[in-house]
């Protein structure tokens, strides 16, 4: 594979509430204008940027959760989970207004410029401490982008803070809502979005046991593959 099919490092975060029955998830709709996945809903999410390698957080990743995350990759590192977990958090503040962190006094005195300083400007720091890793998928190639996306999860009671109106028809992602778990099909998802769904199912039926194995879906001479990490 050359230099520039590499895929690029992703991140993104599967929020779900469940104070109540039946439990919903945080799916947003990309606009239709977009070449990657038009007018799919999602989870929020996005590409790993230099800036999520020097923003502090406030706790860090569970030690399972951070080597199920360095399983597998090129240059495994504790910092290489953290910079994937804050990218997941900072991604979803950009496009959801949803801050994920614990409420700290002088927040923002560690934070780089740019969307970390307007996170850090809601008086939130990212917590890590609370985000689980459900899978992760390389997209297949021959697309016109590509990325290895790591699916983090997190429970609504981990949200700090929340900016309303981020999403609007302009916005990267159009509409935001909050569906029942068990009502995801009836959206037009991506494929490994859906598949993805299925494997939170799975965990979430199984308690979360942070030590399981965690699938990663990616494409090798031409035929589509599910490992365990």
């Amino acid at each position: 594979m050359s230099a520039a099919a590499r895929p690029a490092d992703a991140a993104t975060l599967i929020l779900i509430d469940r104070s109540a029955a039946p439990v919903r998830v945080l799916m947003g709709r990309r606009h239709a204008s977009h070449k990657f996945m038009p007018g799919k809903f999602v989870f929020p999410g996005g590409r790993l940027e230099a800036s999520d390698r020097r923003m502090a957080c406030a706790s860090p990743l569970d030690a399972a959760v951070e080597a199920r995350l360095n399983a597998r990759a090129r240059r495994p590192s504790p910092h290489l989970a953290r910079a994937l977990a804050l990218a997941a958090v900072r991604e979803t503040f950009e496009e959801t207004g949803i801050a994920i962190g614990v409420r700290e006094p002088g927040a923002g005195a560690l934070a780089p410029d740019g969307e970390w300083a307007r996170f850090a400007a809601t008086g939130v720091r990212p917590a890590l401490g609370g985000l689980d890793f459900i899978a992760r998928a390389i997209t297949p190639p021959g697309r016109t982008k590509r990325f290895d996306t790591r699916f983090f999860f997190a429970d609504a009671a981990a949200i700090g803070h929340r900016q309303d109106g981020v999403a609007h028809a302009d916005a990267e992602l159009v509409e935001l809502v909050w569906i029942a778990l068990d009502k995801t099909a009836s959206l037009d998802l991506p494929a490994i979005t859906r598949i993805v769904l299925a494997d939170l199912r799975q965990a979430l039926d199984s308690g979360m046991n942070r030590e399981r194995p965690r699938p990663f879906y990616r494409e090798l001479r031409g035929k589509w593959l599910r490992e365990d990490l």
